[in-house]
Order: C-alpha cells, then structure tokens, then sequence
C-alpha cells in the first residue's frame, strides 16, 4: 500500500477537504490531550502549578516552533519532488531531511537544557513557581528528539498526501496521554513532572506508528546512497526550512517578551494568560491546518507546474478561513466566561481570560486568512517573505506590550496578539499577490517555448 495521495489531479475542492480533515482531526486531537494535560494539571494541582507549566510555553513554542519550520520547510521540497514524479530526488530529499534535523535536535536539545533555568530567571518567572516549570521543563526538553521525530514523520507523510495516518497515530497517543496523566497526578502524585513524562510517552508512541507507515511505502524507502553528501540538496533544503524556523522562532521570542511582562504583573495574571495560550492553540486549529494542507498542495502543484490550481486550492484555504471565524469567533463572545472557567478556579483570573477572549474573537478572521496567505507564499517556495512577517509579528507584539501593559493592564496581551496579525496578514497577502502573478508568468513562458 502506497498511501500517497497525488493533489495535482481531480476536483480541487472535494480533493483538498478530503486531504484537510483527516489532518485536522489529528491536529485537533493533539491539542486536546494537551488541552486535557492542562485540565488535569490545573484541576489536579492547582492554579499555581498550571501557571508553572504555562511558563514554559513561550520557550516551547521557541523550540519546537524552530523544528516544526524546518520540518514544514524540508516537506515543501519533499513535496514539490513527489508532485514532479521524481522518486530519486525525493528518496534524497528525505534522507537530507533526517540528517539535517538529527543534528539541529541534538543541538537544540543541549542548548535548551542549559539556558531553561537562565532563561525563566530572565523573563521574571514568580518565585514560587521556578522550580515546577523548571522539572516539567527539563523532562519535556529532555525528549526533544520525539518531538522532532513525529514533526519529520508527519511532515514527510504531509508532503505526499496522506493526512490519515497521523490521524491514527494521534488517537492512540491522546487515549495514552490521559491515562498516564491520570495515572500520574492522581493515583501516584507526581505533579508536574508526571505531565511532562506522560506527554512525551504519548508522543513516541505517534513516532512509531508514522514510522511503521513510511516503512510500508516502497517509494520511501531508502538505500545508502541517498545519504551521500550533496550540498545542492543540503542548501536548497535549508534554504526553504531555516527561514521557516526563524519565522516560528522569533515569533515565540515575542510571545516570551510577553510573557515576561505577564510574570511581572503577578501569578494571577501568569494563570491567565497561560489559560489564553492553551486556548489560542486551540482556536487557531482549523485555520493552521488549512494552511498546513495548502502547503503540500501548493507544493505538489508547483512542481508540476499547475498555477490554477494553486488559485483554486488557495480560494478553498479562505472560504475555511471564514467558517471557522463565524464558528469559533461566536462562541469566543457569547461564553467566555465558561470558556475560561474550564481550566481556571479563581474569581480573578477567570476574568482576566475572558477579556482576552472576547477582543481575540474579533481579530481571530485575520489570523485565520494568515495561515492561509502564509502557507502558500511558502508552499510555492518563497519563504523569505513569511520569514519576514515573524519579524514583524515580533516587533508589533512587543511594541503593544512595552507601551500598553502598565496603562491598560492584562488587556493589552490581546491587543499585541490581534496588532500582531494585521501586520504579518498584509505582508503575506501582498508577497502572494506577487508570487502568484510571477508564478503564472514563468508557466506561460515554459508552454510557448515547448510549443
């Protein structure tokens, strides 16, 4: 069985939504275990102890933001490879994948065990809450080499169409995920550190079945040559991954300039606003997966060279950009309260998080079409310019934060995220104007020189 899925052919939108949902369930899963890891620390252990873990989530997202950009780099040469019929080239591409992300992992895995204890003193972590980020932090970064490897194995899977398999690997992780919180802080009371074990457990258990499913594709598998050193390869793999990465990276480095400010104004407001990132995460899910989808579409598509399916699958992206506002924007408004109880326990802290909710409602359509524009400036091979808009979106965030936090109080971490947005939004919408327009170009002038 092949499980590959060619997006270059058949009905765009019946095609792209078959690739889509499978993909957002998945997505939609892992962030329900985590969601449910940060219900059972919080309802189990305390608002204290959700806040310690949510510490940590800036510095997560600085980490696993920059494996996750490789990754989703290295998959647009995988899948513009695979969309060109070029399995040689594809076997190489994904053999310079593995090789590239062991040694950045091995890389980041030390640098983020040495600089966690500096860097949570830095961004002002309250005291009582150091040492649980602290134990769930070294844990957590201690397997960092699960995390890059489910992120290959899923992008590499992305990259050739099949969206299914993730989706079984993820149910079987979550369904070991809560048992083992469960099983952790509730019947031995581990506390934090038995959330950090159980999530990256889950998490390898998801490796092992990507990687059984690799296996099984006979176009995949490799042999010794494929790994032979090709600096073409190397650098046109990084050149798509590392702006990427950068992307993710110093977008999380806003998001930790944040949170500084944040830990500054107190534990009551670290609570809350680690609540608000859980829900981000959350909320954003539907959008980040059509852009995760649009990425391997547009990919396969450019490489075989189909510019207007390029446009119809990007029209697709919007029209899902749209729903999910009018969805998950309404009941943002209506009951956020309800929202933010779920996860918080005081009277205080509730409130905080739900203000942030209500404004994130209005904005959330523009980070929606981001993912969208985004995703396929990238996936068309140009990653500079969203490379770029994460400067942006780093620059704006800390802008609104310096200059608002003291005067409006909590509020101003919502207003950093939507300002953010718009900023990042017109870049991208504007470099895929570009980028489309040029793309369209190119293949005219290759059909009259082949006429």
């Amino acid at each position: 069985m092949q499980n590959t899925n060619d997006l270059t052919r058949g009905q765009v939108f019946s095609r792209l939504l078959g690739f889509f949902f499978p993909m957002l369930l998945t997505n939609t899963l892992q962030q329900a275990y985590t969601f449910v890891d940060t219900i059972i620390v919080g309802k189990g252990l305390g608002d204290q102890a959700l806040g310690s873990v949510g510490n940590l989530s800036s510095m997560m997202l600085l980490i696993t933001g920059f494996l996750m950009g490789i990754t989703n780099g290295f998959a647009v040469n995988i899948a513009q490879s695979f969309g060109a019929g070029n399995d040689r080239l594809l076997r190489k591409n994904i053999a310079h994948s593995i090789k590239l992300c062991g040694v950045m992992t091995v890389a980041l895995t030390i640098g983020s065990l040495i600089s966690l204890k500096p860097l949570l003193i830095s961004m002002q972590t309250y005291p009582t809450l150091i040492r649980d980020s602290l134990l769930y932090g070294y844990i957590f970064f201690g397997g960092l080499i699960v995390t890059a490897a489910y992120n290959l194995c899923s992008c590499i899977l992305r990259a050739i169409g099949d969206s299914k398999t993730p989706f079984k690997a993820i149910i079987i992780s979550s369904v070991v995920n809560i048992m083992l919180d469960c099983l952790f802080i509730f019947v031995f009371h581990t506390g934090v550190e038995g959330a950090a074990v159980a999530t990256v457990a889950a998490q390898m258990i998801s490796v092992l079945v990507c990687c059984q499913k690799l296996h099984q594709n006979m176009k995949l598998h490799l042999i010794r040559d494929d790994f032979m050193k090709d600096h073409a390869i190397s650098l046109s793999l990084l050149s798509n991954g590392v702006p990427a990465a950068l992307m993710n990276s110093v977008t999380a480095v806003g998001c930790m300039v944040v949170q500084g400010y944040v830990n500054a104004m107190g534990a009551a407001f670290t609570s809350a606003y680690s609540a608000c990132t859980k829900y981000l995460n959350l909320i954003m899910l539907p959008s980040l997966t059509a852009g995760f989808s649009l990425s391997a579409f547009v990919s396969q598509n450019k490489g075989a060279g189909n510019v207007q399916r390029i446009r119809e699958g990007v029209r697709v992206g919007v029209w899902i950009a749209f729903v999910s506002w009018i969805v998950i924007g309404s009941l943002m408004l209506q009951i956020p309260e309800q929202l933010a109880s779920v996860m918080l326990n005081e009277r205080e802290t509730i409130s905080l998080a739900a203000g942030f909710l209500r404004i994130c409602a209005v904005s959330l359509l523009l980070l929606n079409l981001l993912f969208i524009f985004r995703s396929s400036v990238q996936g068309m091979g140009h990653p500079l310019i969203p490379m770029c808009s994460g400067f942006a979106e780093m620059a704006l965030r800390m802008s609104v934060i310096i200059f608002m936090m003291k005067s409006v109080g909590f509020v101003a971490t919502a207003y950093a995220e939507s300002i953010a947005w718009i900023g990042a939004l017109g870049l991208n919408v504007v470099a895929y104007i570009v980028f489309i327009r040029q793309t369209e170009d190119q293949s005219a002038t290759t059909t009259s020189f082949t006429e």
